[in-house]
């Protein structure tokens, strides 16, 4: 196969691992991050400035990470066969088989490094279109850099580059999806979106429903428990044979099945009867 000029978008782990590939096959990337640095969903953002103007995640924020976050699976399924993620000795790391989510970014930063895909980035830089070369074969990419801008300018002017082929490599965890429930629109409670979730002390003494029982249902409910008033849970599983709330090994977690419905005074009603009136809503839906 003739070498390709290839625009890969993202520079997160399929984005690095795309680049490196393609690489070694004598092709030509060029990788688009509009994040300062690589690492994709895997760099910690802190979203205080934006979780209050956006407390569902819709913009602003790029990563979902939380500050408690570890791998679901260990480390030896997560690294490249001819770079094994192995705990790198004297570095001060996370020895764990099952590490945090910074010893993960170490890894891609070290895996870019080992591989010169760093010269490859272009950084501070967002593909905002692609579309097919109408003049021959290709696609066309357009993109707005804030280097290219300038510092201070929020006016970013639209490149446009042609190249061979496009790898989409920018993942699904930047677009977050929220629950659809009835009332919610006369509900005056907070909405929340796990995507915006990074540590459990603004639940201090209040009553939370967590909206999903998923990796992040499962670990942020149990992250919040510890300081909130009650934590329920709305989950989609066949509903108790009963009416009770279902509890758990912890005395102010409980789970339920999905909400029926929101109601002005505050009440988050389950499908199975039971309410509560619940100061949030906090979504961890994907």
């Amino acid at each position: 196969m003739p070498s390709r000029r290839v625009a890969v978008i993202g520079a997160g782990a399929a984005g690095l691992m795309a680049a490196r590939e393609l690489q070694r096959e004598g092709h030509t990337p060029v990788v688009f991050e509009r994040d300062t640095a690589v690492g994709g969903n895997w760099r910690y953002e802190d979203p205080k400035a934006s979780a209050e103007d956006d407390p569902l995640g819709t913009r602003c924020v790029h990563s979902s990470l939380y500050a408690s976050l570890r791998t679901n699976v260990p480390r030896e399924c997560m690294g490249f066969l001819d770079f094994p993620f192995v705990p790198a000795e004297g570095s001060g790391g996370d020895p764990r088989r099952f590490p945090g989510h910074e010893e993960v970014l170490r890894y891609l930063e070290a895996f870019a490094r080992r591989f010169n895909l760093y010269e490859l980035v272009r950084l501070d830089t967002e593909v905002v279109g692609v579309r097919k070369n109408d003049a021959s074969t290709g696609w066309k990419v357009s993109y707005c850099s804030r280097k290219l801008a300038g510092a201070g300018n929020e006016e970013r002017e639209e490149e446009e580059e042609v190249f061979d082929a496009v790898a989409v490599c920018s993942g699904h965890s930047t677009e977050p999806r929220v629950a659809d429930i009835a009332g919610i629109d006369s509900w005056p409670g907070k909405q929340m979106h796990s995507h915006n979730y990074r540590v459990p002390d603004p639940f201090h003494g209040q009553v939370v429903v967590v909206v999903g029982y998923a990796p992040s249902g499962v670990d942020i409910s149990r992250d919040i428990v510890g300081v909130a008033k009650e934590v329920h849970v709305a989950r989609r599983s066949p509903p108790p044979t009963s009416s009770e709330m279902e509890s758990t090994a912890l005395p102010n977690l409980w789970l339920h099945p999905i909400i029926e419905r929101a109601e002005e005074d505050g009440s988050v009603v389950f499908q199975d009867g039971n309410r509560v009136k619940a100061d949030v809503i906090l979504h961890c839906t994907g």
